[in-house]
């Protein structure tokens, strides 16, 4: 708990690989209120995200590169009560920290995420964030993206992230659902489009829906973490 506050205490881990060009921005999202911690979780990266998390302020840690191990070991190394993980490519808005204390102090709430905003004019990302938040508030599944938001006491009793090399987001939220409701905050994180420009929106989207097909019909997550890697590694045809 914070100094001479008896507000919970936010702890928010961000896992990064070679994000040394944004990650200043999203960690200075995560700053601006007080009574937080943030924590970076470095996978090997070869730029300079350690330094730069460093020189703003961020504690540090370096771990093998897997985005489950990353963001567990963050939690392990966390003092928050709450915890917020959040893409080294998305920014909070900027009175995050209020909502998450005010939405998990009620206890038929477990866990939760915010809206999803990206980053771009195009209408097409438009359409892209009305059925995530969609499918957040109506299905409670919202993604990784969206910054997951959970009691730290919590988290630890379901035994955090499973060691999964993908789909470790939608895997931890269908178990937190179990346990009560997974909560959509009214206000938006800002997520970079990059993925979705780099794939095509269409191809983007069509991944997704087979990565959580996949996962439901128990295919090896090795396995789809391949498909996965070697789909978004093809360039998109114009748009």
């Amino acid at each position: 708990m914070a100094p001479g506050n008896l507000r919970p205490r936010i702890s928010v881990i961000i896992p990064a690989l070679d994000e040394a060009a944004g990650i200043a921005r999203s960690i200075a999202s995560a700053t601006r209120e007080p009574g937080v911690e943030v924590i970076v979780v470095d996978g090997g990266s070869r730029d300079d995200t350690v330094q730069v998390a460093r020189r703003q302020g961020a504690t540090t840690l370096e771990v093998a590169a897997g985005r489950s191990r990353q963001m567990n070991a963050g939690a392990e190394a966390s003092s928050g009560e709450y915890l917020v993980f959040l893409h080294a490519d998305t920014l909070l808005p900027p009175n995050y920290a209020s909502l998450v204390r005010r939405l998990l102090a009620s206890p038929q709430v477990v866990a939760g995420a915010f809206r999803l905003g990206i980053e771009g004019r195009r209408r097409s990302l438009r359409w892209i964030e009305t059925g995530a938040n969609w499918r957040s508030r109506w299905l409670q599944l919202p993604y990784g993206d969206q910054a997951l938001f959970v009691r730290s006491r919590l988290f630890s009793e379901l035994g955090g992230y499973a060691d999964l090399p993908i789909m470790e987001d939608y895997d931890l939220v269908r178990r937190l659902a179990r346990r009560g409701r997974v909560i959509l905050a009214p206000e938006a994180v800002v997520t970079s489009a990059r993925r979705w420009n780099r794939l095509g929106l269409f191809r983007t989207t069509l991944l997704n829906q087979v990565m959580v097909t996949g996962h439901l019909l128990g295919v090896s997550p090795r396995k789809m973490a391949r498909l996965y890697r070697r789909t978004a590694a093809f360039r998109p045809l114009p748009e």
